[in-house]
């Protein structure tokens, strides 16, 4: 796991956006495509607007890049609370990224049937090889979830490698998510946190007692260990 840390919110999403950059660089060199999966949120739409813009739309190949999401909200996909939406205004439009290139969680199913499909989905495109994502962007809640792992929720100790659908008492709405073995089989992880209100959930998914009931995050570790924190100094305050 590495820390980067600085001092501002645009040094971080620049810093972010480098390493996506570089990342798939490496993909569609190693393998002719490269396999993103997204995060929903605020702090992600930011960093989907600085790729879409002119300082970087050029130093991807994005004709070879395919987009998935970690998690979704069961709300349409017009809803302003929908991660496909958010992504698809901030990133997929401005520059014009193919609709099959794009895998969108189907809302429309029930959630049980939306996850299950989505799961397929996924197997598909990988074929015979393992779901490998070459990047999986996660951002951090408060609360310590990421994705949609919510504390002290089923989820957090199903061993599938799949798409779940969750009930969120805490949200009193049902969730879709990308379950921690699954996005744990990825190539290379970054997250993105910021801000001052993120300090205390940083210091106790980096530096508390392992407990992913509590702080979910922590399910976070993938094998190779190849986990990037891209953080300004006010999430990473309280770290020692």
């Amino acid at each position: 796991m590495e820390r980067h840390i600085f001092s501002s919110e645009d040094a971080v999403l620049g810093a972010l956006a480098g390493y996506f950059v570089a990342t798939a660089d490496q993909a569609i060199a190693a393998r002719g495509r490269f396999a993103v999966a997204l995060s929903g949120g605020s702090s992600p739409k930011k960093l989907y607007e600085l790729l879409a813009s002119d300082a970087y739309r050029a130093q991807v190949a994005w004709s070879q890049v395919y987009f998935f999401f970690g998690d979704e909200r069961t709300v349409p996909k017009t809803s302003p609370d929908s991660n496909y939406l958010m992504a698809k205004k901030a990133l997929f439009d401005p520059l014009a990224i193919r609709p099959d290139h794009v895998f969108a969680i189907d809302t429309a199913l029930a959630p049980a049937e939306a996850a299950a499909q989505y799961g397929v989905a996924i197997e598909e495109f990988f074929g015979d090889e393992p779901a490998r994502f070459d990047l999986v962007l996660l951002g951090l809640g408060d609360n310590a979830h990421t994705a949609s792992l919510f504390p002290h929720t089923p989820v957090l100790h199903d061993q599938s490698v799949g798409v779940k659908d969750v009930f969120v008492a805490e949200l009193d709405t049902t969730r879709i998510t990308l379950t921690a073995p699954l996005l744990n089989q990825a190539r290379a992880t970054a997250f993105l946190v910021y801000g001052a209100g993120k300090a205390i959930a940083v210091q106790q998914i980096l530096q508390g007692p392992r407990d992913v009931d509590q702080y979910p995050a922590q399910l976070i570790a993938p094998a190779g260990g190849n986990v990037h924190w891209f953080l300004d100094e006010a999430a990473a305050a309280d770290l020692k």
